[in-house]
């Protein structure tokens, strides 16, 4: 039975507080199916006590064929597919705290859903220490909160949902040394789109991937390099380019400054010559040089 439900923020957080064990989290019905067919596996525990869970909305997957059932403890974090909700087998003296979250909000893609599902958080965990009792008061205390406080709530929840699934997703993945999360990858590729935005800049990536600003750094940090840093890389390699293929055009060195997000063609020409070793128009006169001589920079 559920004791409390509450919507907080933007992208929308729903909680859901069972004041004892039911037999299905909650998540869409299957269209024509008996849910409790439905389910592809189940959620056991034989301990009563607290539980968390996640449930990743607007998967968009087909259901799973059937997986193995995971056993949770109390104050475990468990991610599960709310498209597609497990059986639950507990014990009545439970006390069931879910939060619903859409994907695109958790950043995640649609194959990142099944393995986070998989990967239940341990509360003796160094990340479930730190998140479970923060989830649990959250819950409790959500209903009662004054809109902007439940707003800032509701976003450091996703974000630190975000981080956690993150987390999850590196852990489980076991890459090579060097290799990129999702999260950092779809970072990246969010820069590479928006490299001519002058206002681009760590809040706004941040913001965009539903991740705090402090974690967003640390991601940087981990690829060796800052985030304002990179951003300034990937803005001169597309200006160097610019220079070389305009040529021919004669395109001014302010306009291709402003084309990639440098608003002051002083400090665009300064931080050209730092990573370069030339100034942009001693870069472009030597592609013209080049060109008329039949050659190509090797690059």
């Amino acid at each position: 039975m559920i004791s409390d439900t509450s919507t907080l923020g933007a992208p929308a957080l729903r909680i859901a507080v069972f004041a004892e064990a039911s037999a299905r989290l909650p998540g869409q019905e299957p269209s024509g199916r008996d849910p409790l067919r439905a389910a592809t596996y189940r959620l056991t525990s034989r301990t009563g006590g607290e539980y968390l869970f996640v449930g990743v909305c607007g998967t968009g997957a087909r259901a799973p064929e059937r997986l193995p059932d995971i056993a949770l403890g109390p104050g475990d974090i468990c991610f599960y597919d709310a498209d597609h909700p497990p059986l639950l087998e507990f014990p009545e003296r439970c006390r069931l705290k879910v939060f619903l979250v859409p994907r695109e909000a958790m950043g995640l893609e649609e194959r990142d859903v099944r393995r986070v599902t998989a990967a239940p958080v341990a509360r003796a965990s160094r990340l479930g220490s730190l998140l479970s009792p923060f989830l649990s008061e959250l819950a409790d205390s959500a209903v009662s909160a004054r809109p902007l406080v439940a707003e800032m709530l509701t976003r450091n929840a996703v974000n630190l949902l975000a981080t956690l699934a993150t987390e999850q997703l590196g852990r489980e993945a076991g890459g090579p040394p060097g290799g990129r999360s999702p999260l950092v990858a779809r970072i990246l590729r969010f820069i590479d789109e928006h490299l001519a935005d002058a206002d681009l800049s760590p809040e706004v990536i941040a913001g965009a991937h539903h991740i705090s600003v402090r974690y967003l750094h640390k991601l940087f940090q981990d690829e060796g390099a800052t985030v304002g840093r990179w951003i300034q890389r990937r803005r001169l390699e597309e200006c160097r380019r610019d220079l070389e293929l305009g040529v021919r055009g004669r395109r001014t060195i302010a306009s291709v400054a402003g084309r990639w997000g440098f608003l002051s063609a002083t400090h665009f020409s300064r931080v050209f010559r730092a990573a370069y070793g030339m100034s942009p128009s001693e870069w472009r006169d030597s592609m013209g040089r080049m060109g008329r001589g039949g050659r190509t920079l090797a690059r």
